[in-house]
């Protein structure tokens, strides 16, 4: 027996068996899911908002370092090199070392876990994703910390299963999507966008039935009140709030929506691309790996120095978008840089998400957009922030190809419930033109590369070593 499998089992058997099973002697009945989903959703909301303050505190800490003793003591330059690039290389080295299922976004694994594909080791991802993901992030990298709450989430509803000892398949799977609409309502302070998240883009996943759709639904909103009794009941992103659009401005919406569909096609092959580039520099090699990544941290923390705007998640930037403090050009300018940045990022395999990047990559380009039109179209009236905001919904439906969840996500993150129909119309041109020119959803290809890697490696491996993938699911049940 490993020293993991020890670890899980000791936690295992510290729980009271016999009261426990006299109440989930029956786990198929409707009251006890929904009394586990409940516990998930507390769980989760729990890591999700600690995990929020736990990185805000590493980047503040950061600062503050800088401005005091290491400042004093090295160039500001040099200072903020080496922080970052210690920070980086936590969250590099503990991924590498005992959960390489915790690199990236992890929203694949819980989609892969879901169809049976890909064990869910919670008693080593929820550390590693956790504290890897303070030093990730806290460095200044092109991250968002969503996808990693969602991977959390869903570790808890698994750990759930597994400490409450649930048998039935159905119950434990029903727990898995629990977690990650936990991990996204307590990220966002979305929960309808965590609802309809696991609902739609892990739709393929997914087992509908009456007491796992409530199952879910009672997950995000406990995760949600979790978050809001801990931060507050306030949107997220801090914003403009704006009126619905007149009717003959509709068609630009549409236009809009046209051209963030075609990029998100290009941009969903851009990640698969970086991914590869970067396997080919470090070749899965854990010195390599390590100093790849101290090095782009380090990188990160200089530029976080004199070009903030191209570092972080991206969400602190909207405002400051979104209240005009950029012209049109400088804000397609950053809106290549932050592509840039955040293929460099999130291809290198760090413990971060992807979601609040994209989030603030459509921010940049949609009210690019709208401050064109305004210059073209002066009559019209048109207030740029709104396309903004449709640009924000507009490429998560093309790269994501969930768009109900977009258009729901985005306006709880805002407050801008006048602004459902342009974010529909949008929304809806951006995936069914992603849709025209072949793309697919992109944690469904990040899914897809790591199966066929796992497979690549399992061959390389002598027979004895060799485990199938299908069997490796089992690991954690």
């Amino acid at each position: 027996m490993t020293k993991s499998e020890k670890l899980k089992y000791s936690l295992l058997s510290k729980v009271p068996k016999d009261a426990i099973n006299q109440f989930l002697s029956k786990e198929k009945t409707p009251a006890s899911v929904l009394f586990l989903s409940l516990i998930v959703g507390i769980l989760s909301g729990i890591v999700g908002t600690y995990f929020e303050q736990a990185v805000h505190f590493v980047s503040e800490t950061r600062t503050d370092w800088l401005r005091s003793e290491i400042g004093n003591m090295l160039p500001l330059w040099l200072a903020a090199f080496l922080i970052s690039a210690a920070l980086a290389f936590i969250g590099y080295f503990l991924v590498h070392r005992f959960a390489p299922e915790a690199a990236g976004s992890g929203i694949p694994e819980i989609e892969g876990a879901m169809d049976g594909m890909r064990p869910v080791r919670w008693w080593r991802v929820l550390p590693v994703k956790f504290f890897g993901g303070m030093g990730a992030l806290g460095s200044g990298m092109v991250l968002g910390r969503e996808g990693p709450t969602v991977q959390m989430g869903g570790c808890i509803g698994r750990m759930v299963s597994d400490i409450f000892r649930i048998k039935n398949d159905d119950t434990r799977h029903s727990l898995l999507a629990s977690g990650a609409a936990g991990g996204l309502s307590a990220a966002f302070n979305a929960p309808l966008a965590g609802i309809m998240f696991v609902m739609e883009e892990m739709r393929p996943q997914f087992r509908y039935t009456l007491i796992s759709v409530r199952a879910v639904i009672i997950s995000s909103v406990a995760a949600n009140i979790v978050f809001r009794s801990v931060n507050s009941q306030d949107a997220v992103i801090t914003m403009p709030q704006y009126h619905a659009p007149d009717l003959p401005l509709l068609g630009l919406f549409l236009l809009l929506g046209v051209l963030f569909g075609i990029f998100g096609v290009l941009f969903n092959k851009l990640i698969t691309t970086a991914q590869d580039i970067f396997v080919k520099i470090h070749k899965n090699t854990r010195s390599r790996y390590l100093i790849t990544g101290s090095l782009l941290g380090g990188c990160f923390g200089l530029t976080l120095l004199y070009i903030p705007e191209l570092t972080g998640g991206g969400i602190a930037l909207i405002p400051t978008i979104t209240n005009g403090g950029y012209g049109a050009g400088l804000l397609l300018l950053l809106f290549l840089g932050r592509i840039l940045t955040t293929l460099i990022c999130f291809g290198s395999g760090a413990p971060g998400g992807i979601f609040a990047p994209m989030l603030a990559l459509g921010t940049l380009f949609g009210y690019a957009f709208g401050l064109i039109v305004q210059s073209m179209l002066p009559e019209l009236g048109i207030e740029p922030g709104m396309f903004a905001i449709a640009g924000m919904g507009a490429l998560f439906a093309a790269t994501v190809r969930a768009p109900i969840t977009g258009i729901l996500l985005v306006i709880e993150m805002t407050n801008n419930y006048y602004l459902i129909l342009p974010l529909i119309i949008t929304c809806l041109g951006a995936g069914t033109f992603a849709q025209l020119f072949g793309g697919q959803p992109i944690y469904s290809q990040l899914l897809h590369r790591t199966l066929k890697n796992d497979k690549l490696r399992q061959q390389d491996l002598p027979p004895q070593q060799a485990t199938p993938v299908k069997e490796a699911a089992t690991e954690s049940a």
